[in-house]
């Protein structure tokens, strides 16, 4: 598969459109935590139990539904990742020395989601 120079420097911050804020505070960057906030999961979920119910009534809806509430879930990790690179880049354009335990929380939050990623 060939990429573009373009693909190859895409960052999360790109694919989230430069995150604002989470009014919910920062999420622990511990690989061990869940992706999402309970509250956002619960949503989530929920929101997939109506569309799977939806199905049998109308299924090409419930499709499109389904479509929709991936691209909401990639749309909100993306945003958390963009999130903690930009706390980091602040903090580099401050001046300030970000110390190696919070780049290494980042890079383990960063490994464990590409192995969900590519996990079958």
């Amino acid at each position: 598969m060939n990429t573009t120079h373009e693909e190859q420097h895409l960052t999360t911050a790109d694919l989230a459109g430069m995150a604002t804020g989470d009014p919910n505070g920062r999420e622990g960057a511990n690989s061990a935590h869940p992706l999402f906030l309970d509250d956002v999961a619960n949503d989530f979920r929920t929101r997939w139990s109506n569309i799977q119910t939806g199905f049998v009534d109308e299924p090409r809806q419930a499709v499109q539904q389904a479509d929709e509430l991936v691209a909401q879930a990639i749309k909100r990790l993306a945003e958390k990742f963009a999130e903690e690179r930009n706390r980091l880049e602040q903090s580099w354009a401050r001046g300030d020395q970000v110390n190696t335990e919070d780049l290494r929380v980042a890079l383990q939050t960063y490994r464990s989601f590409f192995q969900r990623l590519l996990s079958v």
